[in-house]
């Protein structure tokens, strides 16, 4: 009776369950660190086949395949707006050969597996093999996102999702346009015209729109608030005339598009984009909900152990083999190919346009086309947990992939960054300190800290810092409005909890101050640029004391009145930046991190008995590192 109740489920119900279970699997996997893909898919599973709460089929009737595939479109219009060739550079030689060369390749070699291993006819692996050509630009994003792979790499695998994509649907469409010949339901001359055209107006409708919307918004044709639904409408436009005339071809007209507009250098690109990506999370979470509740336990029974050994051949033959093979002899490094070589995930696409070819083969009077949507389903779960578990240990193993501890990075020069910096690395932090001016970064350079001169968020540093290493920044420089720019542009790349900034300096008249809803969160105890670099000048240090049981946090307190909490770090490294308006948590086997003023000062008597004696006697733990030395940045530029 329960899952007859729950046949009931109205289509606005079922759409507030997708849309609560894939972004709270995003969010749980997110604050657990457990790649999102896993847990969708699982959520999925839960509540459609394991407990019969949500059938999608049932729940929401025919719009669900539309739905999946105006998703589709608009992850791959999206994914093409990030496909700038400005950031192809290092990547260009490998991604042009893991296109021309990997997709014939892995077309030919899956087609291989599917008709000798899995046992389905040579029409049935032809369609198939050219599907799976596309390796899930649905799934790469998110798993990118997690596993924070360096530069090159990322970008091979990116560009190969995104634009294999619409050529592994549209292979498939040219496979099935001969299977039609080859069962004399079409002439091979009319299949090709159709083919041919298809791909023509595809290709004609994506540049078209990419460069009339282009032109539209950078003469003003536009106005600001009305860009992205004018881009949407456009989307949809584009993506309907385009599969209309011939399935599938859709995916290419709007890969097109995106690409075009990526490559147009507007002046409102980041916003159009960063939009677009939280559109994309959305769709993604729901998409893959409802690929995975929509499983039907019936349909997987119909494979048996060849297809458990088709999808171990097709992740541990088939695609290191067309990996290697496309980039043999080019200036890819061998780390780096094997990485992309066993990395190799499947989405929705794949499912979505299996499903579709399965039905058509079918009618066609191909019966083992049948088990097309269910082997899909198994290869793109069998991916998805192999490489949302795999990807990001692979990495590190191959030295591609982050640290283990997200680094910090200074941006402004100036005695104190330096001391923090310099502490930091003590502790094994990954630290960069970047600024525009050398003569900033003369005391970073003397104490033999990594250094980036130039503006931060230039496209030099783009191409040059490697952000993946990094999950915190702490904008130090003289300039509080530069601060403010640099902490509100990257807070949404590095989440505005992970952003700091010095306060403000205290303006006269209100016309003079910036808005408190823009910039970071404040850090050294709300000490303004100034104040620190006076602190610096009179010798005052960045110390990390050692917390235990017998000497805690309210102990440390006592004997030193006048530090400045800045960091806490765990025995693991990980690292906690004291907020001004948070409670610091500091607790035994942690390390404290703080401005503290010269030792001199506290024998003197300057500071209260208790510091006294502790700094004298050394009772207190601390280690001097990141001392500051000669004059602080507001006489010496430093």
């Amino acid at each position: 009776m329960a899952v007859e109740s729950a046949g009931a489920m109205s289509p606005v119900m079922a759409f507030a369950l997708v849309g609560a279970i894939g972004v709270g699997s995003q969010w749980l996997a997110w604050k657990l660190r457990l790649p999102a893909i896993v847990l969708m898919l699982v959520a999925g599973l839960a509540i459609g086949p394991g407990l019969g709460l949500f059938n999608p089929e049932r729940d929401i009737g025919p719009l669900m395949g539309p739905m999946i595939s105006i998703a589709v479109a608009i992850i791959l219009f999206e994914g093409g707006m990030t496909l700038n060739m400005h950031s192809l550079r290092e990547a260009a030689v490998g991604v042009r050969r893991l296109i021309l060369i990997g997709a014939p390749v892995g077309w030919a070699g899956s087609a291989l597996a599917l008709h000798y291993v899995a046992g389905l006819s040579w029409a049935s692996a032809a369609v198939f093999g050219g599907i799976m050509i596309v390796t899930g630009p649905t799934v790469i994003a998110p798993l990118l996102r997690t596993a924070r792979l360096s530069k090159r790499p990322a970008q091979l695998l990116q560009w190969e999702a995104i634009v294999n994509d619409p050529i592994g649907a549209l292979a498939a469409v040219f496979a099935f346009e001969v299977v039609l010949v080859v069962y004399a339901t079409e002439t091979f001359g009319a299949a090709m015209w159709d083919m041919g055209i298809g791909i023509a107006v595809a290709t004609v409708l994506g540049i078209a729109a990419g460069w009339f919307l282009s032109e539209a918004f950078r003469r003003g044709r536009v106005p600001e608030f009305m860009k992205v639904p004018v881009l949407f409408a456009s989307l949809l436009l584009v993506f309907a005339l385009s599969d209309g005339l011939l399935h599938e071809s859709g995916l290419l007209a709007v890969t097109i598009m995106g690409f075009y507009i990526a490559n147009a250098g507007l002046p409102s690109y980041a916003e159009l984009r960063r939009f677009k990506e939280h559109a994309t999370v959305l769709l993604v979470s729901g998409v893959f909900v409802l690929l995975a509740a929509s499983m039907n336990i019936e349909r997987l029974s119909l494979l048996g152990w060849p297809a458990v050994v088709f999808v171990l051949v097709v992740i541990l033959v088939v695609r290191p083999v067309t990996v290697m093979a496309s980039l043999a002899f080019s200036n890819v490094p061998m780390r780096e190919r094997v990485l992309v070589a066993l990395t190799g995930p499947r989405g929705v696409v794949l499912v979505a346009v299996a499903g579709l070819f399965s039905e058509r083969l079918v009618s066609a009077g191909i019966e083992d086309a049948e088990i097309l949507t269910p082997l899909a389903f198994a290869l793109v779960a069998a991916t998805v947990v192999l490489h949302g578990f795999t990807m990001q240990p692979l990495g590190r193993i191959l030295g591609l992939a982050s640290a283990h501890v997200p680094g910090v990075i200074f941006v402004g020069g100036s005695q104190f960054s330096t001391a923090f910096a310099a502490a930091l690395q003590k502790e094994e932090i990954p630290v960069l300190i970047a600024d525009a001016n050398r003569a900033r970064l003369r005391s970073a350079r003397e104490a033999g800290l990594p250094i980036y001169m130039g503006d931060i968020l230039s496209d030099g540093a783009e191409h040059r810092v490697e952000f993946i290493s990094f999950g915190r920044v702490i904008t130090t420089s003289d300039n509080d409005a530069y601060n403010t720019l640099v902490a509100t542009d990257l807070a949404p790349e590095f989440g505005r909890e992970n952003v700091f900034q010095l306060k403000r300096a205290k303006q006269e008249y209100t016309r003079h101050a910036l808005p408190a809803t823009l910039g970071g969160r404040g850090i050294a105890d709300g000490l303004r640029y100034l104040e620190l670099a006076r602190c610096m000048q009179e010798g005052w240090e960045v110390r990390a004391t050692n917390l235990t049981k017998e000497y805690g946090l309210e102990a440390w307190r006592e004997d030193n009145p006048t530090s400045i909490p800045l960091a806490e770090v765990t025995p693991g490294r990980a690292l906690r930046i004291v907020d001004v308006d948070a409670e610091m948590k500091a607790g035994p086997g942690m390390r404290l991190m703080a401005l503290s003023p010269p030792r001199e000062r506290a024998e003197e008597g300057d500071v209260d008995e208790a510091e006294a004696k502790s700094a004298a006697k050394g009772e207190s733990r601390d280690s001097g590192e990141g001392k500051s030395t000669g004059k602080g940045p507001g006489a010496s530029g430093d």
